[in-house]
């Protein structure tokens, strides 16, 4: 119960109880009112700023372990993107210079997305700079990735293309010939053994008895097993490819036939004299590109150093040729 106020009236020398207006009564709870609705708004402003609710304290914690998980993704693209950078490095300075092909510019590897800001549904957060720069890293890499395995099946082909390429060059010796006593003449300017005139011998001769196994000297396909070509006798022509094709004259018989396919060190025939020729041989030669090379440049595949010498004297004497 509200306790009852009364005050003292000097005129009629009594007291009189106090009676409140119903204006004075609203005006009060009005101030009551704002004072504290002003006291809650004060006490929620300065809670929002140094009381954190759990609420907020969740999405903080969310936000931290993002950001954390940001810092990995980026510490993984450093590495990513460092291994990469090896990989490309060996590309570029080792395995296209083996294979002989162009490198890959580095503008082409590290190249941007122009045109359409691929982005823009990244902007306007707190963190859009963070978010943003990651994921450009993040596609940049991805495109390196991809332009890089591009350029290793490109080197898987120029090596299987390499290792063709290898099996086909005429790298032995026709015959053999350990001891290298079988060289009877070589290329360039020799003395015909029917006219004695000086005359440029386009192969090599190799003297050996009748019989004796003659063998392919790269991977290829016999083109001709005839003898319906001028002074050759029965010979054999095989197409390696790339541009080389190799001849056998003189045969005495062949072993292979016309479109046959042959490895390096096939038997292909045997040693004869048919055809114009002085004495049991085979007359060997080179083309590449149609045009007769000295084959004397191909027979790294079964000579030592001090061999390959040895055959390049035997060679180069100017004496007289079998055919």
């Amino acid at each position: 119960m509200s306790k009852v106020k009364y005050y003292y009236d000097s005129e009629t020398l009594s007291y009189k109880r106090i009676e409140r207006k119903k204006r004075t009564t609203f005006k009060y709870a009005a101030m009551f009112l704002l004072a504290s609705a002003l006291f809650a708004f004060l006490f929620v402003f300065i809670a929002g700023q140094y009381v954190e609710s759990p609420k907020e304290k969740a999405l903080k914690r969310e936000l931290q372990n993002m950001q954390l998980q940001f810092n990995i993704l980026n510490k993984k693209m450093d590495e990513a993107e460092a291994v990469l950078a090896d990989v490309a490095d060996r590309d570029n300075n080792l395995y296209r210079v083996y294979f002989e092909a162009n490198p890959i510019p580095e503008e082409q590897r590290k190249a941007g997305f122009g045109g359409v800001n691929r982005y823009k549904d990244l902007e306007g957060f707190d963190n859009s700079k963070l978010i943003i720069q990651s994921s450009k890293r993040l596609d940049i890499l991805q495109k390196e990735i991809v332009v890089q395995s591009k350029s290793l099946d490109d080197i898987a082909k120029l090596a299987a293309e390499k290792e063709k390429l290898l099996a086909a060059i005429p790298a032995i010796q026709p015959v053999s010939n350990k001891e290298l006593s079988r060289i009877s003449s070589g290329y360039g300017v020799r003395t015909d053994p029917f006219t004695k005139a000086k005359k440029m011998h386009l192969g090599m001769d190799f003297a050996a008895p009748r019989g004796t196994p003659i063998y392919a000297t790269g991977d290829g396909v016999v083109i001709r097993a005839d003898s319906r070509s001028s002074g050759y006798g029965k010979h054999i022509r095989i197409d390696h490819g790339f541009g080389y094709e190799t001849l056998y004259g003189h045969m005495y018989k062949f072993s292979v036939r016309r479109n046959q396919r042959v490895k390096r060190g096939d038997l292909i025939g045997f040693v004869g004299s048919s055809g114009r020729s002085d004495g049991p041989h085979v007359h060997y030669e080179v083309f590449k590109d149609g045009r007769r090379i000295n084959p004397i440049n191909f027979y790294y595949g079964s000579l030592t150093a001090e061999e390959y010498n040895k055959m390049i004297q035997q060679a180069s004497l100017e004496n007289q040729s079998l055919d």
